[in-house]
């Protein structure tokens, strides 16, 4: 048999390839490894263990990526308001053609109210009834602030007891007022 050198450098050539191709694997074990988190175990774990934890954390991430995604679109998609047969107001998600039915949420604490109206930007009357009911009830504007993303304009009203403010006023109340407001403002 002959020495072929050019045989004997392309197997160095193929181990040292090879030799790099392990090396970065390793390198982006690691860097996967380290992206993970883990359990406090100091335990060495075999590089399936590793990739399959990997897997399990990105599908976990992925079920709270969706989670988040629809409790934003809870948040942005506004309610309806639709009365049934009894003339009772009850909520759902949708929409009436193309505009979204505004929501409103009223809260008391002590002597101070917090009102968030959420519409649609064909609903921005809405806002001044809001003020409107609120002082009607014995409370006193604080601040109003707004902000409009896409098509949707969040409001938010401070207020507190005014002087004309009776015992039997207050937060059922105003939020009774608004809701018939807005199913039959529609």
């Amino acid at each position: 048999m002959e020495f072929n050198p050019s045989s004997s450098s392309s197997r160095v050539d193929r181990r040292t390839v090879e030799k790099n191709r392990r090396i970065h694997m390793k390198a982006l074990y690691s860097k996967l490894h380290s992206l993970v988190p883990h359990n406090s175990s100091r335990e060495v774990i075999s590089l399936p263990d590793q990739l399959q934890e990997a897997a399990n954390y990105i599908k976990k991430l992925q079920i709270k990526l969706e989670k988040m995604n629809e409790e934003k679109d809870n948040l942005m998609g506004i309610q309806t308001l639709e009365i049934n047969h009894e003339d009772k107001i009850k909520n759902s998600n949708l929409m009436v053609g193309q505009q979204r039915i505004p929501h409103i949420d009223v809260r008391g604490t002590g002597s101070s109210l917090e009102a968030i109206l959420v519409t649609g930007v064909d609903f921005q009357f809405l806002f001044s009834d809001t003020i409107q009911v609120i002082h009607e009830e014995g409370f006193d504007v604080i601040n109003a602030t707004f902000s409009i993303v896409n098509d949707t304009v969040f409001h938010t009203i401070h207020a507190q007891i005014g002087e004309n403010y009776a015992q039997e006023n207050g937060v059922s109340r105003i939020k009774e007022k608004l809701m018939n407001s807005i199913a039959y403002g529609i």
